[in-house]
């Protein structure tokens, strides 16, 4: 199969997506659960997320509120996560909400295309 994307030394093609304009968002990470105010585009299917401060993260819709019995995501870390399911095999999920697990920080957020 012939594609487009980037490949590495041993020929495998590297996942590459671009990063959407105006698809940057920005969480004050605390003891309290914040959620992104500005919903993902309908568009985005995959986010990368990075945050300063090791972080609980629940995905969903304008009332999703992350807990500790939540998906922990650790401090220093970037990471890819797909917020649909495609092909009308899951919802998509234009929300997301962050709970510290241990002191503040902040969770970046980058919506790709």
């Amino acid at each position: 199969m012939t594609t487009l994307l980037p490949k590495d030394a041993d020929n495998n093609t590297i996942p590459a997506l671009r990063m959407r304009d105006n698809g940057a968002h920005n969480l004050a990470v605390s003891g309290t659960a914040a959620r992104n105010t500005t919903a993902f585009s309908d568009e985005t299917k995959v986010i990368s997320l990075y945050a300063t401060a090791p972080t609980y993260v629940a995905f969903g819709d304008n009332s999703v509120t992350a807990t500790t019995s939540d998906h922990y995501f650790p401090a220093g870390v970037y990471y890819d996560v797909a917020i649909t399911g495609g092909s009308g095999k899951g919802p998509h999920n234009a929300y997301i909400s962050a709970l510290s697990a241990d002191g503040n920080g902040e969770l970046y957020i980058s919506e790709k295309e």
